[in-house]
């Protein structure tokens, strides 16, 4: 018999919510199957089996919150002779009825008459989310009964016995004379407090990462002080580089040569004349990082999520376009690792690929500049006080943290941006 832990989520994560059960009580398993995957702020991980077995025992549901290392199912041995819940005799006899030696008397019937200290000793086992649960409703964890065979509190345990309060726990009769309180009734299942009559309204709960998310846009605009510049860039000569080049790029490097290999090296230009746009806050010192993590924003399912390119000053036109690709995907197929997604100096976000044709990005803390990238749109241009042309252009968004970065070294970033881009030459000798 073996528990079904909570592995090691990384840094900084210390619980998760199970995302879902992907096998049920009373299904044979071998070492390595995928049993369940488990949702954090960051990724999804899966959960794997570390022995041949039989689930005997799910002890927390889906969208429960668990922590690192706390145990959420049990695998007994495939003939049946481990117990679920560590083989406890009494586990086995109040599951099966069976009597207690003392004179025949049920198990269950001694059950209520449980010591102060037991009790205890079930809050103990109570889960991070069942703590949280009680202590928001005012539950006594020592009053309430564990489902699972080894005495865990879960938060549907917390729930049942809110939901379900025995007649000897009522509340005692008012005193004479006294007002008994109006009762409010409980808003109906599915629909929001606020919601009116007659008006349907489906209440979901938020994932994870989608609070996580939440959080921390909030967090950057509570704790910034972000400002965003604008400028826009005539993309003539990088779209008449990618008509020539693309077929001879794809069939030598088997990639595409797509935009972002070329605002990664015009990013990485403006980042070496203007260094404060690669630093960080970390109390009253500024950390200027010398290296060039660039973190790239993709759309996923789940929820936004920035995936970094590493040393991408080291990296070709090529190599990074690879690498970007790869992570894109991997953010769509929600298997992204943790390292792939924790660092980053500056970041990248393209909404013009979704129609946007003008954004003001938030930042991607503790980063202190984010880029915006948007449609590319023909527009007439004047070239000279005589002529104008339609050209190709695309509007451009820097927003910086104005505690460390004045308007003027913003200003100059962009135009640098706009200039290394619109003279791919430049683009290579500086980027």
């Amino acid at each position: 018999m073996s528990e079904i832990k909570v592995p090691d989520l990384g840094e900084s994560i210390s619980e998760g919510t199970i995302y879902k059960w992907l096998v049920k009580e009373g299904d044979t398993v071998g070492q390595g199957d995928v049993l369940a995957e488990l949702e954090t702020d960051k990724v999804n991980l899966e959960i794997s089996a570390e022995e041949d077995g039989v689930i005997s025992s799910i002890l927390r549901q889906a969208g429960e919150n668990v922590a690192v290392g706390e145990a959420i199912g049990i695998i007994g041995s495939a003939d049946g002779a481990a117990v679920a819940g560590g083989g406890k005799p009494e586990a086995a006899s109040a599951a099966t009825g069976s009597s207690a030696p003392d004179g025949g008397k049920p198990e269950a019937a001694i059950a209520p008459a449980a010591s102060e200290g037991a009790a205890a000793g079930s809050a103990a086992l109570a889960s991070p989310g069942a703590r949280k649960l009680a202590r928001e409703r005012g539950i006594d964890l020592g009053e309430v009964s564990a489902r699972d065979p080894i005495g865990r509190i879960g938060q549907a345990d917390v729930n049942g016995h809110g939901a379900a309060v025995p007649e000897a726990a009522a509340p005692a009769a008012p005193a004479a004379g006294a007002r008994p309180e109006p009762v409010k009734p409980p808003a109906p299942a599915g629909k929001a407090p606020h919601a009116e009559d007659g008006k349907a309204t489906e209440r979901k709960r938020m994932s994870r990462r989608r609070l996580t998310i939440a959080s921390r846009l909030v967090e950057a605009q509570q704790t910034a002080a972000m400002l965003t510049t604008f400028n826009e860039v005539d993309m003539t000569a990088i779209l008449d580089i990618r008509k020539r080049r693309k077929d001879a790029f794809k069939e030598k490097h088997e990639v595409g040569l797509g935009f972002m290999s070329f605002f990664t090296k015009a990013v990485i230009g403006a980042l070496k004349a203007y260094p404060l746009l690669n630093a960080e806050i970390d109390g009253e010192d500024l950390l200027l990082k010398k290296y060039y993590d660039i973190g790239i924003a993709v759309a996923a399912k789940e929820g936004l999520v920035v995936p970094v390119v590493r040393d991408a000053d080291r990296l070709s036109f090529p190599e990074i376009e690879r690498k970007i690709g790869e992570l894109a995907s991997k953010a769509r197929a929600n298997t992204l690792s943790l390292p792939e997604l924790q660092g980053g100096t500056f970041t990248i976000t393209n909404g013009g690929v979704f129609g946007s044709l003008l954004s003001t990005p938030i930042l991607n803390t503790p980063q202190v500049g984010i880029l915006g990238m948007h449609k590319i749109q023909l527009r007439p241009i004047a070239l000279d006080e005589e002529r104008t042309a339609n050209r190709p252009m695309m509007y451009v968004a820097l927003s910086y943290d104005h505690r460390i970065v004045d308007g003027s070294e913003a200003v100059g970033f962009l135009v640098k941006v706009k200039e290394l881009l619109e003279d791919p030459e430049a683009l290579l000798l500086e980027g």
